[in-house]
């Protein structure tokens, strides 16, 4: 069924051509993230700034596949369509700005000829990425087959005429690289997320599920504990994570030193179910496991420490200076079988690293006990990002504005 759909879009194609030839209005602009899936990341908080500040002079809409996010933000004030509605189509037929996190097709590539198309991208890391990444199948396919397979793909994908977000110079000569497109079409001004994290001039947007995520999170802070967010990469080899830990002691050694292990998995992680079923009682009374759907720059800022090892989320815990420690207990796997690196892994994250639960819990009281890894977190903050200061959504609303 999934075969069937993906090759009926070729029946789409005169639509995308057709898109080219409405006329498009400057003052719309249209806004969706994670293939529509999802009201999170750099396009929500580029979203909610501008409809704060600059719903005068434009008007920002949000396109989505899925009718609850449509639901939540008109019951809160925001305009709001479905991609397949009649006013989901008009609009994106008529907007002359696209913003997205992944591909156009967050909003809807097939109406989008003619757009400015804006990426805001998802993460600034350490991880090759798209055209970077050797083990992508869809920009470097291995056979004639494999191209044939992945042609769709590669039409709605990224284009050289698409205006990339980058966060500092050496990343915008970076995503140049990895998504073929000029240099002159590298956006260096910082990500929307981050502006939560350092300014509270965004007034954010909370579902009752992430209300209570951050109602539980502060009552944590109000006992004294000491918050320990988990967030790993997703990929094939994360499922050892359960092979090295053992939980019993895990979570004796949490509560002898008042932490709280907060793991926060990617949607598709293959842990999910099996921290699902944990007990949440007496035996597992330290891990609380914050659900895949709620948005982590909502509820980042509330963790005393991050527990990591190759995510982009280390880049942008930079912001807070606080400290992190590394838990690349499959290290030769991933190198080997998922993404090669754009930086030597102990100058990119200099943190501590452990290979096992043992040295996990040794490194986790030896920075909590003294941080002793601020000047080298500053000095990779530096690299990543040349604005700390919670403006970037207007300094990509300006940059847009010159584009028009």
């Amino acid at each position: 069924m999934a075969t069937i759909k993906y090759w009926a879009q070729i029946f789409l194609l005169p639509i995308y051509w057709f898109s080219f030839i409405i006329p498009k209005n400057k003052k719309i602009w249209v806004c969706g993230s994670s293939f529509g899936k999802r009201f999170a990341d750099n396009p929500k908080y580029l979203y909610l700034y501008l409809n704060q500040y600059q719903k005068s002079n434009i008007r920002t809409i949000w396109i989505s596949s899925e009718p609850k996010i449509i639901q939540f933000l008109k019951e809160n004030g925001y305009e709001a369509y479905l991609n397949g509605s009649f006013k989901g189509i008009f609009y994106c037929l008529r907007a002359k700005v696209y913003i997205f996190d992944n591909y156009s097709k967050d909003i809807s590539f097939w109406l989008s000829g003619g757009a400015i198309k804006i990426n805001l991208w998802h993460g600034v890391g350490n991880k090759k990425i798209n055209y970077d990444n050797k083990f992508d199948a869809v920009r470097h396919p291995k056979n004639i087959w494999e191209k044939f397979k992945t042609y769709l793909r590669r039409l709605s994908d990224e284009k050289p005429s698409h205006y990339i977000l980058a966060t500092s110079p050496i990343m915008g000569d970076i995503f140049a690289g990895a998504f073929q497109v000029p240099r002159n079409h590298i956006i260096e001004a910082g990500y929307p997320r981050n502006d939560m994290l350092v300014s509270q001039e965004i007034q954010n947007l909370y579902t009752e599920q992430e209300k209570k995520c951050v109602q539980q999170l502060k009552k944590f802070k109000d006992m004294g504990k000491t918050i320990l967010f988990y967030m790993p990469t997703f990929r094939d080899s994360e499922t050892q994570f359960f092979e090295v830990m053992d939980l019993e002691r895990w979570n004796n050694f949490l509560e002898r030193n008042h932490f709280v292990f907060c793991p926060k998995l990617h949607p598709k992680s293959k842990l999910q179910e099996k921290f699902n079923n944990i007990n949440t009682g007496k035996n597992k009374s330290n891990i609380f496991l914050i659900p895949a759907q709620i948005d982590s720059y909502g509820v980042l800022q509330y963790a005393d420490l991050l527990i990591t090892d190759y995510s982009s989320i280390y880049s942008d815990f930079l912001m807070l200076n606080r400290p992190s420690v590394l838990f690349p207990y499959d290290y030769e796997t991933y190198l080997t079988d998922t993404r090669e690196e754009y930086f030597s892994y102990d100058e990119y994250m200099p943190e501590p690293k452990a290979k096992n639960m043992e040295e996990l819990m040794e490194y986790i009281k030896r920075v909590c006990g003294q941080d002793t890894y601020q000047s080298e977190r500053e000095k990779v903050r530096t690299w990543m990002f040349t604005y700390t200061d919670g403006k970037s959504s207007e300094r990509i609303y300006e940059k847009i504005q010159e584009l028009l």
